[in-house]
Protein backbone atom coordinates (compact mmCIF):
# COMPACT_ATOMS: atom_id res chain seq x y z
CA UNK A 1 0.00 0.00 0.00
CA UNK A 2 1.11 3.83 -0.97
CA UNK A 3 0.99 4.91 2.90
CA UNK A 4 3.05 1.64 4.13
CA UNK A 5 5.84 3.10 1.68
CA UNK A 6 4.96 7.30 2.07
CA UNK A 7 5.40 5.88 6.14
CA UNK A 8 8.27 4.26 6.14
CA UNK A 9 10.56 4.79 3.38
CA UNK A 10 10.07 8.21 1.30
CA UNK A 11 12.34 11.01 2.57
CA UNK A 12 10.41 13.81 1.47
CA UNK A 13 11.83 17.33 0.26
CA UNK A 14 9.51 20.05 1.58
CA UNK A 15 10.48 22.58 -0.97
CA UNK A 16 9.31 20.56 -3.53
CA UNK A 17 5.84 19.93 -4.64
CA UNK A 18 5.99 16.39 -4.71
CA UNK A 19 4.91 14.97 -1.06
CA UNK A 20 2.26 17.81 -1.51
CA UNK A 21 0.86 16.11 -4.08
CA UNK A 22 1.37 12.72 -2.82
CA UNK A 23 -0.82 13.88 0.45
CA UNK A 24 -3.72 14.75 -1.83
CA UNK A 25 -3.09 11.39 -4.02
CA UNK A 26 -3.58 9.47 -0.40
CA UNK A 27 -6.65 11.14 0.74
CA UNK A 28 -7.71 10.44 -2.42
CA UNK A 29 -6.86 6.97 -2.36
CA UNK A 30 -8.49 7.52 1.31
CA UNK A 31 -11.86 8.41 0.31
CA UNK A 32 -12.31 5.58 -2.28
CA UNK A 33 -11.24 2.98 0.83
CA UNK A 34 -14.26 4.13 2.61
CA UNK A 35 -16.19 4.23 -0.55
CA UNK A 36 -15.48 0.80 -0.84
CA UNK A 37 -16.69 -0.09 2.31
CA UNK A 38 -20.25 1.88 1.30
CA UNK A 39 -20.87 0.10 -1.71
CA UNK A 40 -20.21 -3.13 0.68
CA UNK A 41 -22.93 -1.77 2.31
CA UNK A 42 -25.33 -2.17 -0.93
CA UNK A 43 -24.10 -5.46 -1.14
CA UNK A 44 -22.15 -4.72 -5.00
CA UNK A 45 -18.79 -5.12 -4.06
CA UNK A 46 -18.94 -9.02 -4.65
CA UNK A 47 -22.05 -11.30 -4.87
CA UNK A 48 -20.51 -13.39 -2.79
CA UNK A 49 -22.21 -12.20 0.87
CA UNK A 50 -19.06 -13.49 2.70
CA UNK A 51 -16.53 -11.69 0.82
CA UNK A 52 -19.11 -8.38 0.24
CA UNK A 53 -19.31 -8.27 3.77
CA UNK A 54 -15.30 -9.43 4.25
CA UNK A 55 -14.07 -6.39 1.93
CA UNK A 56 -16.32 -4.30 3.94
CA UNK A 57 -15.10 -4.99 7.34
CA UNK A 58 -11.26 -4.95 6.23
CA UNK A 59 -11.94 -1.02 4.21
CA UNK A 60 -14.02 -0.04 7.32
CA UNK A 61 -11.38 -0.81 10.01
CA UNK A 62 -8.75 0.38 7.80
CA UNK A 63 -10.09 3.54 7.61
CA UNK A 64 -9.75 4.67 11.27
CA UNK A 65 -10.76 1.73 12.86
CA UNK A 66 -14.25 1.65 11.74
CA UNK A 67 -16.43 -1.00 12.08
CA UNK A 68 -19.03 -2.51 9.43
CA UNK A 69 -21.47 -4.34 11.67
CA UNK A 70 -22.37 -1.68 13.34
CA UNK A 71 -21.96 0.91 10.09
CA UNK A 72 -24.01 -0.90 8.24
CA UNK A 73 -27.60 -0.79 10.05
CA UNK A 74 -26.76 2.78 10.33
CA UNK A 75 -26.24 3.19 6.35
CA UNK A 76 -29.48 1.49 5.54
CA UNK A 77 -31.79 3.51 7.94
CA UNK A 78 -30.49 6.94 6.27
CA UNK A 79 -31.63 5.35 3.38
CA UNK A 80 -34.79 4.59 4.70
CA UNK A 81 -35.36 7.69 6.46
CA UNK A 82 -33.38 10.09 4.73
CA UNK A 83 -33.68 13.73 5.94
CA UNK A 84 -36.30 12.68 8.99
CA UNK A 85 -35.47 12.40 12.27
CA UNK A 86 -34.87 8.65 12.02
CA UNK A 87 -32.06 9.44 9.68
CA UNK A 88 -29.06 8.84 11.60
CA UNK A 89 -27.16 11.64 9.50
CA UNK A 90 -30.02 14.01 10.19
CA UNK A 91 -29.07 17.45 11.13
CA UNK A 92 -32.20 19.01 13.04
CA UNK A 93 -32.41 22.74 11.60
CA UNK A 94 -33.43 24.23 8.15
CA UNK A 95 -30.34 25.70 7.55
CA UNK A 96 -27.32 23.94 9.67
CA UNK A 97 -23.99 25.27 9.39
CA UNK A 98 -21.45 22.91 8.40
CA UNK A 99 -19.51 22.99 11.19
CA UNK A 100 -21.96 22.01 13.95
CA UNK A 101 -23.32 18.62 11.54
CA UNK A 102 -20.05 17.52 11.26
CA UNK A 103 -19.84 17.55 14.63
CA UNK A 104 -23.13 15.91 15.65
CA UNK A 105 -21.91 13.07 12.44
CA UNK A 106 -18.84 12.83 14.35
CA UNK A 107 -20.81 12.30 17.46
CA UNK A 108 -23.40 9.55 16.10
CA UNK A 109 -20.72 7.61 14.23
CA UNK A 110 -17.07 8.10 16.03
CA UNK A 111 -16.01 5.75 18.89
CA UNK A 112 -13.97 6.51 22.00
CA UNK A 113 -12.32 2.79 21.23
CA UNK A 114 -12.04 3.88 17.71
CA UNK A 115 -9.79 7.10 19.13
CA UNK A 116 -8.02 5.07 21.39
CA UNK A 117 -6.75 2.87 19.08
CA UNK A 118 -5.53 5.55 16.32
CA UNK A 119 -4.19 6.86 19.35
CA UNK A 120 -2.49 3.57 20.40
CA UNK A 121 -1.47 3.31 16.52
CA UNK A 122 0.13 6.47 16.40
CA UNK A 123 2.06 6.25 19.12
CA UNK A 124 3.73 2.58 17.76
CA UNK A 125 4.38 4.12 14.63
CA UNK A 126 6.55 6.72 15.70
CA UNK A 127 8.39 4.56 17.68
CA UNK A 128 10.05 3.17 14.49
CA UNK A 129 8.90 5.43 11.62
CA UNK A 130 9.94 9.72 11.13
CA UNK A 131 6.88 11.01 13.04
CA UNK A 132 6.40 13.71 10.45
CA UNK A 133 5.83 11.56 7.92
CA UNK A 134 3.20 9.33 10.15
CA UNK A 135 1.79 12.79 10.48
CA UNK A 136 1.88 13.76 6.71
CA UNK A 137 1.00 10.37 5.51
CA UNK A 138 -1.12 8.83 7.35
CA UNK A 139 -2.79 11.19 9.91
CA UNK A 140 -3.54 14.09 7.42
CA UNK A 141 -4.86 12.08 4.61
CA UNK A 142 -7.34 10.27 7.19
CA UNK A 143 -8.74 13.28 8.66
CA UNK A 144 -8.72 15.11 4.79
CA UNK A 145 -10.82 12.03 3.36
CA UNK A 146 -12.94 12.47 6.30
CA UNK A 147 -14.14 15.66 5.67
CA UNK A 148 -14.76 15.05 2.38
CA UNK A 149 -16.77 12.42 2.48
CA UNK A 150 -18.70 14.51 4.81
CA UNK A 151 -18.94 17.25 2.58
CA UNK A 152 -19.63 16.19 -0.48
CA UNK A 153 -21.53 13.00 0.35
CA UNK A 154 -23.58 14.22 2.85
CA UNK A 155 -23.72 18.05 3.74
CA UNK A 156 -24.00 19.00 0.24
CA UNK A 157 -26.25 16.86 -1.02
CA UNK A 158 -29.09 16.69 2.15
CA UNK A 159 -28.65 20.54 3.55
CA UNK A 160 -31.20 22.72 3.57
CA UNK A 161 -34.87 21.98 2.44
CA UNK A 162 -36.48 19.98 0.27
CA UNK A 163 -39.04 20.03 -2.82
CA UNK A 164 -41.91 18.30 -1.68
CA UNK A 165 -41.52 15.58 -4.76
CA UNK A 166 -38.07 15.14 -4.04
CA UNK A 167 -38.69 11.76 -2.38
CA UNK A 168 -34.82 11.06 -1.87
CA UNK A 169 -34.22 14.63 -0.19
CA UNK A 170 -31.34 14.67 -1.86
CA UNK A 171 -29.54 16.61 -4.16
CA UNK A 172 -27.17 16.32 -7.34
CA UNK A 173 -24.25 18.34 -8.30
CA UNK A 174 -24.06 19.56 -12.37
CA UNK A 175 -23.15 16.65 -14.56
CA UNK A 176 -18.95 17.05 -15.11
CA UNK A 177 -17.78 13.32 -14.75
CA UNK A 178 -14.31 13.96 -13.78
CA UNK A 179 -15.05 16.33 -11.12
CA UNK A 180 -17.51 14.11 -9.67
CA UNK A 181 -14.32 11.38 -9.67
CA UNK A 182 -12.36 13.49 -8.68
CA UNK A 183 -14.57 15.05 -5.69
CA UNK A 184 -15.74 11.98 -4.55
CA UNK A 185 -15.91 9.06 -6.81
CA UNK A 186 -19.04 10.37 -8.71
CA UNK A 187 -21.40 10.66 -5.06
CA UNK A 188 -21.75 14.14 -5.71
CA UNK A 189 -24.39 12.39 -8.47
CA UNK A 190 -26.11 11.76 -4.95
CA UNK A 191 -29.65 11.58 -5.74
CA UNK A 192 -29.11 9.52 -8.48
CA UNK A 193 -27.29 6.98 -5.61
CA UNK A 194 -30.24 7.77 -3.55
CA UNK A 195 -32.64 6.44 -6.32
CA UNK A 196 -30.48 3.00 -7.15
CA UNK A 197 -28.46 2.63 -4.26
CA UNK A 198 -27.64 -1.17 -6.20
CA UNK A 199 -25.46 0.03 -8.73
CA UNK A 200 -21.61 0.64 -7.51
CA UNK A 201 -19.37 3.99 -7.40
CA UNK A 202 -18.15 3.52 -11.02
CA UNK A 203 -21.37 3.58 -12.61
CA UNK A 204 -23.34 6.33 -11.17
CA UNK A 205 -21.48 8.75 -13.94
CA UNK A 206 -23.83 6.40 -16.77
CA UNK A 207 -27.21 7.06 -14.46
CA UNK A 208 -26.31 10.88 -14.69
CA UNK A 209 -25.83 10.58 -18.59
CA UNK A 210 -29.29 9.54 -18.22
CA UNK A 211 -31.23 11.98 -15.86
CA UNK A 212 -29.74 15.08 -17.05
Amino acid sequence: MLVVFLVAFYQPDWYSPAPYLLVLLQTHLYTGLFITAHDAMHGVVSTNKRVNNGLGTVATLLFAYNWFPSQLPKHHDHHRHVGTRQDPDFHDGKHPGFLPWLLRFAWNYVKWWQVALMAITYNVLKLYFPVENVIVFWMIPAVLATLQLFYFGTYLPHRGEHEADNIHRSRTQFRHHAWAFISCYFFGYHYEHHDQPYLPWWRLWQTKETTD
